[in-house]
């Protein structure tokens, strides 16, 4: 599995293991199934309104408007997902991945935006799919042919650069400066930065609300690494640099500040 390394904002890399190629592609096909699915639902709730509506000029508009509000869940699909499941639509939690942004925390809404735009791949197939299914003479004009190629191109190109380049990035990710990580398949609100918090926790350390939550992410991501190697050396040069631009004077172990900076922002965040 490949490995890349990350600089953080206080110039310590962080380790994140980049899915294999397999992983990516069965996530792909998890959500180009759900897609083709929704599709035929779609499909069959469109003509049956088409059958039982008339034939006039204000009918063929609002069944225009019909087909396009039927079209909208699967072409908001991936952003909608992502926002609200921490950067994973179904598939890639089936699969144990995530969006990330290129220091390891949450993508802001931005950047899961330029994805979205960018984002053809499995759309495309499940449209495809459907056109083909529902109407085997599909594709056989120029005009059509013109566009399935120019599709496959798009997707061709994205399976070029994840298998290619060194983040696993494709056009969208690159221009949007995400990546997608590996992670445990049993993911829940720890793998991002909150904490469940007491209400009668006592914060030790109010400069923590000083640093954005670029930095808490950052943060997080070197506790993580650095427990996970045993890696002492790394979380004490991180509470070295946060010590001294916090102005903090503390004795506690490298692991339990990181932590308790952490529980302090959580705690502090939500008041």
């Amino acid at each position: 599995m490949a490995v890349i390394k990350v600089p953080t904002n206080f110039n310590i890399d962080v380790e994140f293991e980049i899915p294999e190629f397999y992983r990516r592609l069965i996530s792909l096909l998890i959500d180009v199934v759900i897609e083709y699915f929704y599709l035929r639902i779609a499909g069959e709730i469109y003509s049956t309104i088409q059958r039982n509506s008339g034939w006039d000029t204000d009918t063929r508009y609002n069944l225009q408007a019909v087909g396009l509000l039927l079209l909208l869940p699967v072409l908001l699909y991936h952003i909608i997902m992502e926002i609200t499941m921490n950067g994973q639509s179904i598939g890639k939690k089936l699969m144990g991945i995530r969006v990330v942004n290129e220091i390891g925390g949450r993508p802001s809404i931005s950047q899961f935006l330029i994805r979205w735009l960018l984002r053809v791949s499995d759309l495309w197939i499940a449209l495809l799919l459907f056109m083909i299914i529902s109407n085997p003479g599909f594709g056989r004009d120029m005009e059509t042919t013109f566009i399935i190629l120019a599709g496959l191109g798009f997707l061709i190109t994205d399976i070029v650069l994840v298998v290619s380049s060194k983040k696993g990035q494709r056009i969208g990710d690159i221009l949007a400066k995400t990546i997608l990580i590996r992670i445990n398949t049993r993911s829940n609100i720890e793998d991002t930065v909150f904490i469940d918090v007491a209400d009668s926790y006592v914060p030790s350390f109010p400069q923590i609300m000083q640093l954005s939550d670029k930095d808490i992410n950052a943060i997080k991501s070197i506790l993580e690494t650095a427990m996970k190697k045993g890696d002492f050396a790394m979380a004490e040069a991180a509470c070295h640099k946060i010590k001294t631009h916090l102005k903090i004077e503390s004795n506690m172990p490298p692991f339990d500040f990181l932590d308790v900076l952490l529980k302090d922002y959580n705690y502090l965040s939500t008041k």
